[in-house]
């Protein structure tokens, strides 16, 4: 278990001084008073130093009080139950600590230097403050502390203390030692866990403890783990960072944990809420991380959380351990409006998938309205969120540089998604987002970053309207990304089209090309080529190619269904590296003539590649393909035909292309023919240089 400390001003002096709470032992001094007789008797006992008693095996009630100076040990085997309220101190010889308020306007109170021990708890034995009722407690509250009491009587707990009081607010002071504390279920108490713990062991909440409040900050960094089967709520001062690295298990239907945070705060959590099926108190487990996933009888196993206008981080980048495992059948998750707007930060080092939606409702009807809050992925190296249902918060949603989001684990049942009806539903993405539903079709909206956008999964994923404004690169990997309501990818860097089965449909509109279309896909409607398109796409519609436009001859032609008007240039640097007797540029398979040609390359031009010479046809093929036809062969060019004016001598791609296509292969080995050949006059196009484009010369 690793040590997490909050930045808060009552941890920097408090874990300068607990290293004597947690290594001091339980020790007996020569002086020290045996009182064991006066408890068993029930007998009132004033302290005048150290006392222990020894409890026999069984329940022992004890109606007395305790006062005076001096400490308490109960050690034995069974266990001592205390009805009534004592109150005693450390002799003031060992008093040191300090207590502060500080704040302000905003006032909270911070402990330094802590007390040893006034009261502890041998290993063995357990101690129980009250018997039921709202009395029991060991505690001197002498600090005026604002809105709780906090108690000077700090405790050491190595053996069992079980807090048995009803309808109480209470604090134990500063805890320390490895043992179990213990609050039975439906007491109703409220146990103020203030300040910095030492307390390496495991509570077990069965009402409700509040770890942190507006009044203090609280910080466990050693505690083992945490049994929650009532109520946890962390809370924060002003400006102040708590963060709980602790796992918290559950195995009582209806526990949750409830966070709140003031501005400028903020609240890390860092392990993992679960169920518990063996191990008891004093070491809840779970047998198989996979029954986290599936309901228990009776649901059992169903947790929550509940953020409450709380900035909330789950994992510190250090974890892909995710904070709430389960579906909406074992967790709920609710973020919630209160001082302001909930947000929720995932921050891991790899792979977590989130199963359960996000909503706002009120504890398990979390879909009864939406989530009132934003989400972040934080971009920390190796994130990657999958959200494996459809989320209903109501905010935007933010992927960092770096950070991966999934919508969709590409599985059965596992389809995600996220709620678009909001007033204030945004996606920015500087990341990736990878679209992967298996079956349920997916619409997004309102896209904005500098990140990449990946279609994945088999189901449709549909972008609508002119909010999809991202500029990073498009790849359709698997299934339909869909274009529909005005939606286009003009601002998208790279269009690319990675497998024979994917599809991008632009609807009635057609695609615009404004930077580059590539791969082996099929866009299903027409395309503007504005930019430029590669072959070995399928064009479902017409294929129109401005003068602005170029179309770059990959290993296979760019095929075309519908019809077809030309302008522009031509790229045949790929074909020049296995030059064949006939090459097909567009296989035109519409019944229309092919019209216009490509600027310098009129019907019958010839073309030189590498050692051979070509004649270009839009008349080609079945009548209307664009084929290049050879002319005329040699194993070596002559002087005289590298300086023919009669033919267009190809030029490999240039370094503005190679970012785009990736053609610096071609560059690099006809880089070296081409130089034997190239004509005195070269085009360009704008200010870009467009290596391995055709100027036509006769």
């Amino acid at each position: 278990m690793r040590s997490h400390t909050p930045k808060t001003a009552a941890a920097a002096g408090a874990l300068a001084t607990v290293a004597f709470l947690i290594t001091a032992p339980p020790a007996q001094a020569a002086g020290t008073r045996d009182i064991t007789a006066d408890m068993l008797a029930g007998r009132s006992v004033t302290l005048a130093g150290d006392t222990v008693v020894t409890v026999p095996s069984g329940t022992t009630t004890y109606d007395g009080v305790l006062r005076g100076e001096g400490t308490l040990t109960v050690r034995g085997s069974g266990t001592l139950v205390l009805t009534r309220n004592s109150d005693f101190t450390l002799p003031k010889s060992r008093q040191r600590q300090k207590v502060s308020v500080q704040g302000g306007n905003h006032p909270y109170v911070t402990t330094t230097a802590p007390d040893p021990p006034a009261i502890t708890v041998a290993r063995g034995a357990t101690l129980q403050y009250g018997n039921g009722g709202s009395t029991g407690l060991i505690g001197h509250f002498p600090y005026g502390t604002p809105q709780f009491a906090l108690n000077q009587d700090n405790i050491r707990v190595d053996g069992t203390l079980r807090l048995a009081l009803k309808n109480a607010a209470y604090n134990l002071g500063t805890i320390s030692g490895s043992g179990l504390i213990t609050q039975p279920r439906f007491l109703w108490g409220t146990w103020d866990l203030s300040g910095t713990h030492p307390f390496s062991g495991v509570i077990d909440n069965g009402t409700q403890v509040n770890a942190g409040r507006p009044e203090f900050a609280t910080s466990l960094p050693n505690v083992r783990k945490v049994l929650n089967q009532g109520t946890w709520t962390v809370d924060t001062p002003l400006g102040q960072t708590v963060t709980e690295g602790m796992d918290f298990y559950q195995r009582e239907y209806g526990s949750d944990i409830n966070v709140q945070s003031r501005p400028g705060s903020k609240v890390v959590l860092t392990g993992q809420y679960s169920w518990s099926n063996q191990g008891g108190d004093t070491d809840p487990s779970l047998s198989d991380p996979s029954l986290n996933w599936t309901p228990a009888r009776k649901n059992v196993n169903k947790r929550g959380t509940n953020i409450k206008g709380a900035n909330v981080q789950w994992g510190d980048g250090t974890t892909h351990k995710i904070f709430m495992p389960g579906t909406a059948e074992t967790v709920y998750i609710n973020l919630l409006a209160a001082r302001s707007r909930s947000l929720l930060t995932f921050d891991y080092n790899g792979p977590v998938t989130l199963g359960a939606p996000i909503g706002g409702g009120r504890f398990h009807d979390t879909l009864a309205a939406p989530g009132a809050g934003d989400v972040v992925i934080a971009g920390t190296r190796g994130n990657d969120v999958t959200f494996a249902a459809v989320q209903y918060y109501d905010g935007s949603t933010t992927v960092e540089k770096g950070a991966v989001l999934r919508l969709g684990s590409g599985r059965a049942g596992g389809d995600g998604g996220l709620y678009t009806a909001g007033s204030l539903y945004k996606i920015v993405n500087n990341g990736s987002l990878v679209l992967n539903n298996a079956g349920k079709a997916l619409t997004l909206s309102r896209i904005t970053g500098s990140g990449s956008v990946t279609q994945a999964g088999t189901a449709t994923t549909t972008l609508t309207g002119s909010g999809a404004a991202y500029t990073g690169t498009t790849t359709v990997k698997k299934g339909t990304l869909a274009l529909r309501q005005g939606a286009t990818l003009r601002r998208s860097k790279a269009i690319r089209l990675t497998s024979a089965g994917s599809r991008l449909d632009p609807g009635t509109t057609g695609l615009r090309v404004a930077t580059t279309l590539s791969g082996k896909g099929t866009v299903k409607g027409s395309v503007t080529n504005d930019g430029v398109v590669a072959g070995g796409l399928t064009v479902s519609g017409n294929y129109t190619q401005s003068a602005k436009g170029e179309l770059v001859l990959r290993d296979k032609p760019l095929k075309v269904t519908g019809a077809v008007r030309l302008a522009g240039t031509l790229d045949l640097a790929a074909a020049g590296t296995a030059p064949a007797r006939k090459i097909t540029v567009l296989n035109h398979t519409g019944d229309s003539k092919t019209g216009g040609t490509f600027t310098g390359l009129k019907e019958g031009t010839k073309v030189k590649l590498a050692d051979t010479t070509y004649r270009i046809s839009y008349r080609g093929g079945d009548g209307n393909d664009v084929v290049l036809t050879a002319a005329t062969a040699s194993k070596s060019p002559s002087p005289a035909a590298a300086s023919s004016p009669s033919a267009v001598t190809t030029r490999t791609v240039g370094a503005a292309q190679d970012d785009r296509l990736g053609w610096w292969p071609y560059a690099l080995g006809l880089g070296l023919l081409g130089g034997l050949a190239v004509p005195a006059t070269r085009h360009r196009r704008g200010n870009r240089r467009r290596g391995g484009r055709h100027a036509a010369n006769g």
